[in-house]
């Protein structure tokens, strides 16, 4: 049984079949998906796992998918196990009227600057973190500009050739 197997085992036994749903595999890559409610305690037993082991954080990632009704906003959590060499990404998803995640800046130090990356570009609230302000753009702006509410290009501007750009 490879060591995927055993996580998805592992995850489904502790959080139960509902808890632990849209499962795949992306260059050996495992990846689950999970209810908001569950993240924090998922990841305190991954990290406290006597096997697994997954104590470093990648990355965290605001993701946003305007059509999912109901699971618009979302976030990443890219996990390594150093001592096996195995990676793990957790999916976690909320409305985009009510984008509430808790930290992991308890359990991770570098969450901190990640959750706070998630909240100035996509707007996702992280409950309970110590610093939850914008970190790149200006405290000014009222929008998340990584959310794919805007347009791509200025429909004003009239100074480009449709033709060099393929349309």
């Amino acid at each position: 049984m490879s060591m995927n197997d055993q996580i998805i085992e592992a995850l489904q036994a502790q959080f139960g079949e509902e808890g632990v749903y849209g499962i795949g595999e992306s260059h050996g890559i495992l990846q689950v998906t999970t209810a908001v409610e569950n993240i924090v305690p998922m990841i305190h037993f991954l990290y406290a796992h006597p096997v697994f082991k997954f104590q470093f954080l990648t990355d965290l990632a605001g993701i946003h998918f305007p059509e999912a009704k109901g699971q618009e906003l979302g976030v990443i959590y890219h996990l390594h196990s150093l001592e096996n060499n195995v990676r793990l990404w957790i999916k976690a998803y909320a409305p985009i009227e009510a984008p509430t995640f808790p930290t992991i800046t308890g359990l991770f130090a570098t969450a901190n600057w990640m959750e706070r990356e998630a909240f100035d570009f996509y707007g996702i609230l992280f409950e309970g973190h110590p610093n939850l302000t914008r970190i790149l753009n200006m405290d000014e702006m009222d929008y998340h500009p990584m959310r794919k509410e805007y347009p791509l290009e200025d429909a004003t501007r009239h100074d480009k050739i449709d033709e060099l750009f393929g349309r």
